[in-house]
């Protein structure tokens, strides 16, 4: 049996309360976090990379791990991989990785919902779960997987649900690849994930997310000059003010695409609206559909595909393996 690889990076499971402010901060590494679970698990090998609260990432910190998961991945001594984060981002790193990492070896992603200060702290589950998972062959070739509160989710469809509740991540459009419980890896499907073919060394291009609401000013939406790429998020089934559409037409003019997702939890962007910003004038006009993808997983694939320097071929086709493309 083979190793696994833990890497910890912070987040609300590293995190107890400061007696002088009375609010969590980071303070367990990884060898505390292992200490607190009885269970008998396979080997494991910790990396400290940080203590990073999710809402402090960057795409620089995300393709730095990517490059610490690939190398762990190519271990010949490792069957899995499992990254510790916060939630805050879980679901848009998990996703991240899902398209960087070019690995068949388990790529698992867990944090907690409760500090270890906390009663009811869930890290030591979790990270059991996460570590079961990893070990388990099954996962092969099943791209990222999200582990939390006994669930096994896929990081194309991962969504942070509720703000606080143990079990707010789901996955909405496909449902939960499977679960592991007191008896080990139960698993109910399988998924196939979607590459982009390698670690770019920087992401800096901004994308910007424009998000249609109720009774937009015109500042609200920027020209073409402010952004590589633009990701809309619309309503429902891909309707917007006809004024977003309008902006988006000079922005791909100018060069830069435009992917257009809903702002609903659930469901795919579809064409069938044909007044002046409804789906099927998007469609028209050349915009992508990002398929079930959210608005912000869709930005993440957006900014990632121009670091990797796709063409616009090549995006509508990663886009059209989520449902959606042109």
């Amino acid at each position: 049996m083979g190793v696994i690889s833990l890497i910890f990076t912070g987040g609300t499971i590293s995190m107890t309360i400061d007696p002088e402010t009375g609010a969590a901060s980071p303070s367990l590494a990884g060898d505390a976090l292992l200490a607190a679970i009885a269970d008998e698990l396979p080997p494991t090998r910790t990396i400290d990379w940080g203590k990073l609260p999710a809402s402090h990432f960057r795409m620089s910190h995300v393709l730095e791990i990517a490059r610490l998961v690939q190398r762990e991945a190519d271990d010949p001594e490792v069957d899995g991989v499992v990254v510790v984060q916060g939630t805050d981002s879980l679901d848009e790193t998990a996703f991240a990785w899902d398209l960087l990492v070019l690995t068949e070896v388990p790529v698992i992603v867990v944090g907690a919902m409760r500090n270890a200060s906390q009663p009811g702290f869930d890290g030591p589950q979790n990270l059991r779960d996460a570590i079961l998972a990893a070990a388990d062959p099954r996962l092969r070739g099943l791209g990222v997987l999200v582990a939390m509160s006994g669930q096994l989710l896929g990081a194309d469809d991962v969504t942070k649900t509720h703000t606080t509740a143990y079990a707010t991540f789901q996955s909405p459009n496909h449902g939960a690849l499977g679960h592991v419980g007191t008896d080990g890896v139960h698993l109910a499907r399988r998924r196939t994930p979607v590459r982009l073919g390698s670690i770019p060394v920087a992401a800096d291009a901004r994308v910007a997310l424009v998000t249609a609401a109720l009774s937009l000013h015109d500042d609200d939406i920027p020209g073409p000059e402010h952004a590589a790429g633009f990701v809309v998020a619309a309503m429902g089934a891909g309707n917007t003010d006809a004024r977003i559409l309008a902006a988006a037409r000079e922005w791909m003019a100018a060069g830069r695409p435009v992917v257009l997702a809903s702002r609903c939890a659930s469901g795919a962007v579809t064409s069938g609206y044909g007044f002046d910003g409804g789906s099927s004038t998007w469609r028209a006009a050349g915009a992508l559909y990002a398929g079930t993808l959210t608005p912000l997983k869709a930005r993440v694939l957006l900014t990632l595909a121009l670091a990797c320097g796709l063409t616009p071929g090549e995006l509508a086709a990663v886009f059209h393996a989520f449902g959606g493309g042109r």
